[in-house]
């Protein structure tokens, strides 16, 4: 696990959304392809087996094959950056810090100009916190080895 400093996190921020945003957009097509795909099915089973184009119903599925790839690149890109997606369809991500000898998350939401809060691991979005001058000057970004329950960050 990558532990960041705010600034590290902040610097990310840009690459991070662009990654994100596209993760949405491949989602948006997969969901809107997949309903393509259901809605001639269900006329299918609601007529009794009407009869379907193949080659349009291929060429709908590969369609959707291909926006999941580009959708788990898209999430891979986030990761390999540090970042944790929380919640994709309102674009929730963490980066993990350290604080007060505890791993925490700095706090980020699409629209938001900036990293602004911070939760402890098990508190969730409904746990931020604004992130202080204190938490600021106290939190630390790198991996600490041997570090104890309680233990000061560096």
């Amino acid at each position: 696990m990558r532990y960041f400093r705010l600034t590290e996190a902040q610097q990310l921020l840009p690459e991070v959304e662009r990654h994100l945003r596209d993760a949405l957009f491949y989602k948006a097509e997969y969901e809107r392809v997949h309903k393509d795909i259901e809605d001639t099915l269900d006329r299918i089973r609601q007529s009794g087996g009407s009869r379907i184009d193949p080659v349009k119903q291929a060429a709908l599925r590969t369609e959707r094959e291909g926006h999941v790839r580009q959708l788990q690149e898209a999430m891979t890109e986030i990761e390999n950056l540090g970042a944790l997606v929380k919640d994709l369809d309102i674009g929730l991500l963490d980066f993990m810090a350290r604080y007060q000898g505890r791993d925490v998350c700095l706090c980020w939401k699409m629209g938001e100009d900036g990293i602004r809060f911070w939760h402890g691991e098990d508190e969730g979005f409904r746990g931020r916190k604004a992130i202080d001058d204190d938490f600021r000057e106290n939190h630390s970004g790198e991996a600490l080895s041997g570090d104890t329950e309680g233990g000061a960050p560096n």
